[in-house]
């Protein structure tokens, strides 16, 4: 588009003289001859060879930079460098300077860092351009001979930059050399290139600088620009490097030549500032022999702004948005000498020397962008404001407002094919209905169509809009329309699929079943196959075809469906779910598996127990679904075991109602459907008693108890009872009914678990007084045999069970008891009395034998060793057993030197037993046990009163004085010790004593009972085996120096042993060396307060375990109250000895 097209506005401010003058009173009459701005600053060179720095604030700071002139200036945009080039000295080469404008010299001048000499070639040449990259590693200098310098390095250090010269001269038609107007660095972010534009003022070419010493030139164009009429134009999109001339403005970049704008007139100088390019030429005056079109070009004047400046040429400023293609400022400027971009405005010097003006500064102040898009509004150009709020990255919300006054705008004109394009880029933000009610009309349904599609593609259309959209479609007569928005192939599906679905539901149920499938909305397609067509065979094939985890979705939700209306096909399709499935149209094995790139896939199977509930209204199918699932996964879970059997018991129970009704209905008739429903219920009741009986069911047996006796199974309950181990629920089923033979039998099979049921059965014939004799008997005489009941409960079972209705059974069965029972009592009795006339005649032969150990003399007369059946020989060891041993068998059989190694095992086993009745006396919590889990706790009460478990009895004993044996025992009446008679055949055996355990076996009538039998002997009473009492009477019976027996311990022992005299004790050992002696030892003493005298531990008290312990804890050691100091034995008064203790013994 030529720039005479571009609408032409006014979108800026003019301000003379912001600086005050500060600027004309720094520079004075010296000229401008360089400008550069950046790093927020401006900085302006005069001839003078003076720097002046204009702040923010517009105060101008002036340091001397060179001697004459300053030729060229170049600020830094990010550092706060300046770099300058000027002569000192006339006739010399140019000298570059580098001042750092953030340090300061001694006398408050910015610091020079750099000073440098630019040589062209070795011969002298004028400075004409400067340029320095932002990167501070390049930088380049034009000269008039044409020549370019290339600095490269560190541009802040003269010895770290190398530079290179760059001609240009073989460019120039005819050999003549311009000079460098213009110099522009270009860096290529992507490629990382680096680029030098270089103007002329014949030609425009480049350098590509990204290598060192490769630099390689290209030429762009044989027309150049003259000095200030170049300018890198930098923007968003790209860069150019332009260039004014008479005809134009011209763009260049590194591959070639860009756009050109047709603006006449003799450029002065070209800026750039943000997307705006700004051109200052001289103003035109036509010329009737050159006419031109391009000198037409510029564009009048812009209304309202008056010709700034009296003096100079005559000029334009022309002010163009390059992006948006406008003319955005045209006004008259006389003396223009400079144009800066800084600090977001565009700043112009005017006037100075050569005018009549004195030099000022004006400010060209950008209108903000409302007063823009409000002066736009009022003319209603909305397509500029559009742009214009682009380029300025406007907000979106306000570009929406926008877009809506301009599609308000066009339908308000008629345009309502360009409003629907305004309204479509309003999408998202602005109410959809807003534009819907402007296009209800069936004449704009094509453009309603229209925005509806494009709701559709951006994602923003509801359920309505799809609706609306296909209603559209229908009204237009659209069917290829409609299939196209449907079956989308080349584009993304813009449209809610689920919404078309449900409008095409109604309107083409096809069109919605192809939808459905095509975007593998499967729950849709089967919805309308089950719903609306009632195809269920159809939707069963469709499922088969899915993934499992899509089937098993679709038959949890449709299942109830399709069992109910297609109950064997729905069926088979579960089976294959629950058991490694495998969709129906995919082949086991495909391409990629034989090619060996994949493996094949595990098999997949669904949880049998989701699927359960599908069938609650059909009860065969659901067994034999899961009589499928139990013979493919025996390790099926608890459900499904528990549903199969609970649904057999249904059928079952079915069955029997069905056949219960057939009866009454027809008596005698459909023979053959009763034969069918008969071998049914056997089928069942043989799959269930199986299923029972599997070991491997996972069944729960509580749960499945409760079924059967809901449905009354009775091979079932009868079985899980015994499982149970419920005897006597069995007993009572079978009571329920009257079945005597099943409740006998049980009572038969399971009387050695449960000897109750006898009595169970007992009650239960009580009851009932039709009770066949055989069962009554049978069950009589069990309890008889095993002793269950005594007779007199037994009568009063069958006299409170039947009452005055007993009948002649009960009556007859019951004498007949009675009097068997009476016949055994009579048995019994008898064997009693004669077991009783035994054991008196035995405590009589005890009695005697204990009165001869008291009373006789005791004469070891054994020839021969016991151990090894030798003729005996001294040194000998002899037992009150009669028992004799060699010296040495005896050291070699014998355990310990006290016991007798032939009596010793039925010894150690008396005292075993005697040990564990002891330690039973003080374990209650093992009585308490017994006591609750005994049948008659008084018998087990008088059992343990039997075996003096309750008794108290605690012996007290002292060790007798030692004693020696001569010849022939006899009894010293001042020491009442029994004294072994001494024989020339028996000797001493070194005087060693050996103390040993008492044997029985020295007589014979003694030899086959335990020690017991002689605590028996002593108390009559205590028949049974005894615990402390017994111990403690048996070791008193066999002690020597003992004197009466205490009455209050055991009166049995005071009865027959009053009087006794002192006997050897069977514990002591007998050596046949010449003299024996007794030594008093007792295993199991068991006075507490007694004294201990073994060897040197006399005054020591001795426990019940024989051990010595502390007299301080002894409760009546020093109390007066002791109920033990005096007591009356046999009609005598005792007083206690605490130096003996002999009055504790019962025996002392």
């Amino acid at each position: 588009m030529s720039v005479l097209q571009w609408k032409r506005f006014n979108f800026f401010d003019l301000v003379d003289n912001v600086d005050n003058g500060a600027l004309a009173s720094a520079i004075q009459d010296a000229k401008i001859t360089a400008y550069t701005c950046g790093h927020g600053q401006i900085v302006i060179a005069d001839s003078a060879g003076k720097v002046h720095l204009i702040d923010r604030v517009f105060k101008v700071s002036t340091f001397p930079a060179y001697v004459y002139s300053v030729d060229l200036c170049e600020q830094i945009r990010n550092a706060p460098l300046l770099i300058t080039v000027g002569s000192d000295e006339p006739g010399a080469y140019p000298v570059i300077k580098v001042w750092s404008l953030g340090k300061r010299d001694k006398g408050g001048l910015p610091l020079c860092i750099r000073i440098s000499r630019a040589t062209s070639g070795g011969h002298t040449a004028q400075a004409t351009t400067l340029c320095a990259h932002s990167n501070l590693e390049l930088m380049a200098i034009g000269f008039s001979d044409s020549t370019v310098i290339l600095y490269r390095g560190d541009i802040t250090r003269d010895r770290s930059v190398k530079q290179k010269i760059l001609r240009s001269k073989d460019v120039v038609l005819g050999g003549t050399s311009d000079a460098i107007t213009g110099l522009a660095f270009k860096s290529s972010h992507g490629v990382k290139n680096t680029f030098l534009f270089v103007a002329t003022g014949s030609g425009v070419f480049i350098y590509n600088i990204s290598i060192k010493d490769k630099e390689h030139k290209v030429v762009l164009d044989i027309e150049g620009c003259e000095r200030l009429c170049s300018v890198l134009a930098e923007n968003a999109q790209e860069s150019h490097f332009m260039l004014g001339r008479k005809d134009g403005v011209y763009c260049y970049t590194p591959d070639g030549r860009g756009p050109c704008y047709a603006i006449g007139g003799e450029k002065i100088l070209l800026q750039w500032f943000r997307s705006y390019l700004v051109i200052v030429a001289k103003e035109y005056k036509e010329d009737g022999g050159r006419g031109g079109s391009a000198l037409r070009a510029i564009p009048p004047v812009t209304q309202g702004l008056k010709p700034l400046g009296n003096g100079g040429e005559s000029c334009v400023l022309t002010i163009l948005d390059i992006l948006n293609k406008y003319i955005v400022l045209c006004a008259p400027m006389n003396g223009v000498q400079a144009v800066l971009a800084e600090w977001g405005s565009i700043y112009i010097i005017l006037g100075g020397a050569g005018t009549s003006e004195p030099l000022h500064l004006c400010h060209l102040v950008e209108k903000d962008l409302q007063s823009k898009l409000a002066f736009l509004f009022k003319k209603n150009l909305y397509d500029a404001s559009i742009r214009i709020a682009k380029s300025q990255q406007y907000d979106v919300d306000s570009l929406v407002d926008i877009f809506r006054q301009y599609g308000d705008h066009l339908y308000g004109k008629g345009e309502h094919n360009a409003a629907i394009e305004q309204y479509i880029k309003t999408i998202g933000k602005l109410e959809s209905s807003y534009v819907i009610r402007k296009f209800l009309d069936s004449q704009h349904i094509g453009h309603l169509t229209k925005y509806l599609q494009a709701l559709h593609k951006q994602g923003m259309a509801t359920e309505d809009h799809t609706t609306l959209l296909l209603n559209c479609y229908t009204k237009q007569d659209s069917t290829d329309k409609l299939k196209d928005f449907l079956m989308t192939k080349d584009r993304e599906v813009d449209f809610d699929v689920e919404i078309a679905i449900k409008v095409c539901r109604e309107a083409s149920p096809e069109d919605a079943l192809l939808l459905a499938r095509k975007h593998h909305l499967h729950q849709w397609y089967l919805k309308i196959l089950i719903e609306d067509q009632h195809n269920y065979s159809e939707a069963l094939d469709y499922i088969a075809q899915l993934e499992l985890e899509e089937a098993e979705e679709n038959v949890k939700e449709y299942g109830s469906v399709l069992v109910d209306n297609v109950p064997e096909q729905a069926t088979e399709l579960l089976k294959k779910l629950c058991f490694e499935y495998q969709p129906s149209k995919k082949p086991l094995v495909d391409q990629s598996m034989l090619d060996g790139l994949t493996t094949v896939p595990e098999t997949k199977s669904a949880n049998a127990e989701e699927f359960i509930h599908l069938f609650l209204n059909n009860s065969e199918r659901l067994v034999e679904f899961l009589e499928h699932i139990i013979s493919v996964r025996p390790n099926s879970s608890t459900q499904v075991y528990n549903t199969l059997v609970e649904h057999y018991l249904h059928i079952w129970s079915s069955l029997k109602s069905e056949k219960e009704e057939d009866f009454m209905k027809v008596d005698g008739v459909c023979l053959e459907e009763e034969d069918k429903i008969s071998s049914k219920r056997k089928s069942l009741e043989g799959k269930l008693i199986h299923l029972l009986k599997n070991p491997d069911s996972k069944y729960d047996k509580n749960q499945t108890l409760i079924l059967c006796r809901v449905h009354n199974f009775k091979a079932g309950l009868i079985l899980l009872y015994e499982d149970f181990k419920l005897y006597q629920e069995i007993i009572s089923y079978h009571a329920q009914y009257g079945d005597y033979s099943s409740i006998l039998e049980c009572c038969r099979k399971f009387d050695h678990l449960d000897k109750q049921l006898w009595v169970q059965a007992l009650w239960i014939c009580a009851r009932d007084p039709k009770v066949p004799e055989p069962a009554l008997r049978e069950v009589l005489d069990m309890i008889a045999k095993k002793q269950l009941l005594s007779p007199l409960l037994v009568v009063d079972a069958l006299s409170s069970g039947s009452g005055p209705s007993a009948g002649m059974t009960q009556i007859r069965e019951l004498r007949s008891f009675l009097s068997a029972v009476l016949s055994a009592e009579g048995e019994i009795t008898e064997k009693e009395k004669e077991l009783v006339g035994k054991y008196q005649k035995d405590t009589k032969e005890y009695r005697e034998a204990i009165n001869n150990i008291q009373t006789s003399t005791m004469i070891f007369q054994g020839s021969r060793c016991s151990a090894c059946d030798n003729q005996l020989y001294l040194p000998s060891v002899h037992f009150f057993c009669q028992h004799s041993y060699h010296q040495h068998c005896f050291q070699s059989f014998s355990e310990n030197e006290n016991d007798c190694p032939a009596c010793l095992p039925k010894n150690k086993s008396f005292l075993e037993r005697i040990e564990s009745q002891e330690q039973r006396l003080y374990n209650h919590d093992s009585f308490h046990s017994d006591l609750e889990k005994a049948e008659d706790g008084f018998t087990w009460v008088a059992d343990y009163f039997g075996r003096g478990v309750f008794n108290r009895l605690t012996l007290v004993t002292d060790s007798p004085p030692k004693s020696t044996v001569s010849g022939a025992s006899s009894l010293d009446p001042k020491t009442d010790q029994y004294k072994a008679p001494t024989t020339s055949a028996t000797e001493s055996r070194k005087g060693q004593d050996v103390s040993l355990l008492p044997s029985l076996s020295t007589f014979p009538q003694l030899q086959s009972s335990s020690s017991s039998a002689l605590a028996k002997a002593a108390a009559p009473s205590n028949y049974h085996d005894s615990q402390s009492s017994l111990a403690a009477n048996i070791s008193a019976s066999l002690q020597l120096g003992l004197g009466p027996v205490h009455n209050q311990y055991s009166s049995s022992l005071v009865a027959n042993m009053q009087g006794a005299k002192d006997i050897p004790s069977q514990g002591s050992k007998v050596s046949t060396q010449g003299k024996s002696e007794f030594s008093m030892r007792h295993h199991t003493p068991t006075n507490p307060f007694g004294e201990y005298d073994d060897g040197n531990d006399v005054g020591l008290k001795c426990s019940s375990k024989g051990q010595a312990y502390d007299e301080r804890k002894n409760p009546f050691a020093e109390e007066s109250n002791n109920p033990f100091e005096s007591d009356s034995i046999g009609g005598e008064t005792h007083a206690h000895d605490k130096n003996t203790g002999d009055y504790l013994n019962p025996f002392a």
